[in-house]
């Protein structure tokens, strides 16, 4: 399932497609958004947004269509009067005269109508792209009460925490901030209160920028020159077991936390 920063991107993608152009096409296989969006023929395209893994079409008066990749949804795009050679299954259009962009797979597509709520928004977390939250913003977010108690591991991986973090942001974002999945935000004076929001500033829109490479720009250039893999040089410690840790040259453990895989440097992010 793609984390926030993919999605940001596909966000874009779309945004760009349609631009303000009026729409010459709008339907869905799901009837209930489907009577909904034939309305919409003619008007301006929806603004595009993400809220963690969910991304959103929102119409100029507050209607929104709620979209969800789970794991197969995928975002393709064509000229409006050709469709991409794929076997999926086409769930979601929009076009203009000169673009259209396709939703394929999805399982999740909703109408919400203007100030009405839906169960994900109500319940999703600090979105740190769409928001465009500073360090500041993070840090006082991490803080907050419901959060203090809870190990970081686990935390990480709850939407209604930091909406977008998904698995290898979780690996990526406790290296850079030196923190092992055991400490908790009450564990952590200001000063690594102040990394830790640093690291998921800095790490996802990293992300966005680089189509998903975590690792110190400039290492990850040089390792590319010499013909590193992109496996190998795309991420500080997520899926380097076993090999050396570029800060100390430790080895990379995984671990299971939360049903899910974990990397860390022990040397570089003891326990607290």
């Amino acid at each position: 399932m793609p984390e926030g920063p993919e999605l940001f991107r596909v966000a874009r993608r779309i945004q760009r497609a349609l631009g303000r152009a009026p729409l010459i096409e709008a339907r869905c296989a799901f009837d209930a958004v489907d009577r909904r969006l034939v309305g919409r023929v003619g008007g301006p395209p929806p603004r595009v947004t993400t809220l963690g893994k969910a991304l959103m079409l929102v119409f100029d008066d507050g209607a929104r269509v709620y979209t969800h990749n789970q794991l197969y949804g995928r975002w393709m795009f064509s000229a409006p009067d050709r469709r991409p050679d794929t076997a999926r299954q086409l769930r979601l259009v929009l076009s203009t005269e000169q673009r259209s962009a396709l939703l394929y797979s999805a399982s999740e597509i909703e109408w919400v109508e203007p100030g009405a709520t839906h169960p994900f928004l109500d319940r999703v977390g600090l979105d740190v792209l769409s928001s465009d939250a500073s360090v500041e913003t993070i840090a006082q977010w991490i803080g907050r009460a419901g959060f203090r108690r809870r190990q970081l591991g686990h935390l990480l991986l709850d939407q209604g925490f930091l909406a977008g973090v998904g698995n290898y942001l979780r690996s990526e974002i406790l290296f850079m901030a030196c923190l092992s999945p055991g400490h908790r935000p009450m564990d952590l004076d200001d000063h690594r209160l102040e990394a830790l929001a640093e690291a998921v500033h800095t790490l996802m829109w990293r992300s966005v920028e680089t189509g998903g490479i975590t690792n110190d720009p400039d290492r990850a250039e040089a390792l590319k020159r010499s013909g590193w893999a992109r496996r190998d040089y795309r991420h500080y410690v997520f899926s380097r077991a076993d090999q050396a840790c570029f800060a100390c040259d430790g080895v990379i453990e995984k671990v299971e936390v939360s049903g899910r895989r974990l990397y860390r440097c022990p040397r570089c992010q003891p326990p607290p």
